[in-house]
């Protein structure tokens, strides 16, 4: 037996601009009864669940890739959590708070991490499904009843809990409050804790400026710390990491754990999967259909809720959600390299602004290569890919070889009402659709879906991937890529970073990549360059590097050592002054055991 899920996306949904033909092809309306009908009211196509066989007929025929149908087993549809209405999204199973300790949720953008977060936290009941009869308290703690989440919800009836949210949009912060960091941080440190998350989170030249006037990664720690700082029972961090450098993302996650010694609950959404293996206890994996429906797993280990993950089977459910598994190329040699042509060479650079500084040693970037860049915030990596490009003029050396660069820039811009398709046309130089290069770059990147999709109604991550594929279509010798993993849920960072190695080496490009993903930049680069120096005074970028002696060096700046998961062979923090750890930093070997 089966359980019928139909969802309709009423955005992608245009029955103007369509024949309808998803009513007029659908077999159930063909016999004479009313399954897909065209909603008189919202002007949009509605799908009775009930009746409909499943067939995805209607699928298959909508030409804007509007409707999903899935068939899910039977038993599910007993522990629906909430739906948000007719042939809308739906919710699976909860995961569970648990009391000292962190539970990271892993899982694909539009799955249901939103929807988890405002049932916990009480902004939310959950309507069990039943979204026209909602039920009352009394019936959702007897559905609940024998489980650890009955008592979570008693407090939550009885306003017995309070939850502590840092949101993903800490741009809106800045919209909502006036005044300095300091004053934004002390409003809200309701456990005297201020001056210890200051210092813990790298703040200290940052709180006394205007909130306006901070960049996305102070906003994103200032969000941290006042999420921190409440006195709460439950706290939710989403996304912690964005817009921050390997040595802020670690100083985010110590304060995190912090709350977990003291009893807390924790839970954490983090695509960054280095800092979820570093921060995590436990891991919850949400699976389903992006938009459609989302599954929460049973709570598993660290290690084994992100194996799973990339496996993507859930052995102890028996499901697969994913056809692939995602592995990890054990190799980090650049020998292949050698005997091939440099695109571009440069000397010994060096720019100088009034407070700012930087130095860069030389070198070069040669055909099918990616070469990573790594190191903190200001110290000077988006000046240095300025100069290759011409952007910006160095005070000494000189870059003779002019060479074509398409640049996709750190900061995206998604105030412009125009739709994707024309985006795209204007990259490629001409039409994008029935084209070579949408083979080549639009469907592995899978974003045709948003073709008739207005700019400014696009996620981060949605944009992110536009932002990569305008790049990559233009027809330059070499593609600049500033942080391509911003936004982007694990599998997207995976799949983009795979698809842009291939990408790469098949046609003989060349691309320079900046990005503070570890686990990413690993996978991606062929060899590196590391920045280092006192941040907002003074960069030095060291020559590229073979990838095991640049991250060797990089890792040990942080003071942090990898090892090879023997399972699916990804790079793991070992936790720290733990026996792999201490014996690796005695060996002087950060990165990887040998």
């Amino acid at each position: 037996m089966t359980h019928r899920v139909a969802v309709l996306d009423k955005e992608l949904c245009q029955p103007k601009k369509c024949g309808l033909e998803c009513i007029k092809y659908c077999p159930v309306n063909k016999s004479g009864a009313d399954c897909i009908i065209l909603n008189e009211e919202e002007k949009k196509a509605q799908i009775d669940e009930n009746i409909c066989n499943g067939c995805g007929i209607c699928v298959k025929v909508c030409p804007f890739d509007a409707i999903t149908i899935v068939n899910l087993a039977s038993e599910l549809a007993t522990d629906k959590v909430h739906q948000y209405g007719m042939n809308s999204f739906r919710l699976y199973k909860l995961p569970t708070p648990k009391k000292g300790e962190v539970v990271g949720l892993l899982g694909r953008n539009g799955m249901g991490k939103s929807t988890v977060v405002n049932i916990l936290s009480g902004n939310l009941k959950p309507n069990l499904g039943r979204y026209e009869n909602p039920p009352e308290w009394d019936e959702v703690l007897k559905y609940y009843s024998g489980t650890e989440l009955k008592s979570h919800f008693e407090k939550i009836k009885e306003n017995k809990i309070r939850a502590s949210i840092k949101p993903q949009q800490v741009q809106q912060i800045a919209q909502a409050f006036n005044g300095t960091g300091r004053e934004l941080l002390a409003r809200y440190d309701e456990r005297g804790v201020v001056n210890d998350l200051i210092k813990d989170l790298g703040l200290e030249n940052a709180v006394d400026h205007d909130i306006k006037e901070l960049s996305g990664g102070e906003l994103q720690r200032i969000a941290v710390g006042v999420a921190a700082a409440k006195d709460a029972e439950f706290y939710f961090f989403d996304e912690p990491s964005s817009y921050n450098d390997v040595f802020q993302r670690a100083g985010v996650a110590r304060v995190i754990h912090s709350l977990a010694k003291i009893g807390k609950s924790v839970m954490v959404v983090e695509h960054d999967l280095t800092l979820l293996d570093y921060l995590s206890d436990y891991i919850e994996v949400l699976y389903g259909e992006p938009a459609a429906y989302g599954i929460v797993s049973s709570v598993l280990s660290t290690k084994v809720g992100i194996n799973v993950f990339l496996d993507g089977y859930l052995p102890t459910e028996n499901v697969r959600f994913r056809d692939k598994k995602f592995s990890f190329d054990v190799s980090s040699s650049s020998d292949e390299f050698l005997d091939a042509d440099d695109v571009i060479s440069y000397p010994k650079l060096v720019k100088k602004y009034p407070a700012f500084g930087v130095t860069v040693e030389p070198g070069r970037v040669r055909k099918g290569e990616i070469l990573g860049i790594m190191g903190a915030n200001a110290l000077g990596k988006t000046t240095f890919m300025k100069m290759i490009a011409g952007v910006e003029k160095p005070d000494d050396g000189e870059i003779t070889k002019k060479i074509k660069i398409a640049y996709k820039p750190q900061y995206l811009q998604n105030d412009i009402d125009v739709e994707v398709i024309s985006v795209l046309d204007k990259a490629n130089g001409g039409q994008i659709e029935g084209s070579q290069e949408e083979e080549q770059i639009v469907d592995p990147l899978k974003i045709k879906k948003l073709y008739n999709k207005s700019v400014r109604n696009l996620s981060g991550g949605e944009l992110q991937k536009v932002a990569v594929a305008s790049c990559l279509l233009q027809k330059v010798d070499l593609y600049a890529l500033d942080e391509p993993s911003a936004f982007l849920d694990v599998e997207d960072r995976i799949a983009v970073a795979k698809f842009l190695q291939k990408f790469v080496r098949s046609y003989g490009k060349s691309a320079i990549v900046i990005d503070h993903d570890l686990q990413l930049m690993d996978l991606v680069s062929d060899t590196m360059v590391i920045f280092e120096g006192e941040s907002g005074k003074e960069g030095h970028a060291t020559e590229p590097m073979s990838k095991s002696n640049a991250m060797n060096r990089f890792l040990r700046s942080l003071d942090i050592s990898f090892r090879r998961d023997e399972t699916s062979m990804r790079p793991r923090v070992n936790k720290s002054e733990s026996r792999l750890d201490k014996q690796q930093k005695q060996t002087g070997n950060f990165y990887y055991r040998k």
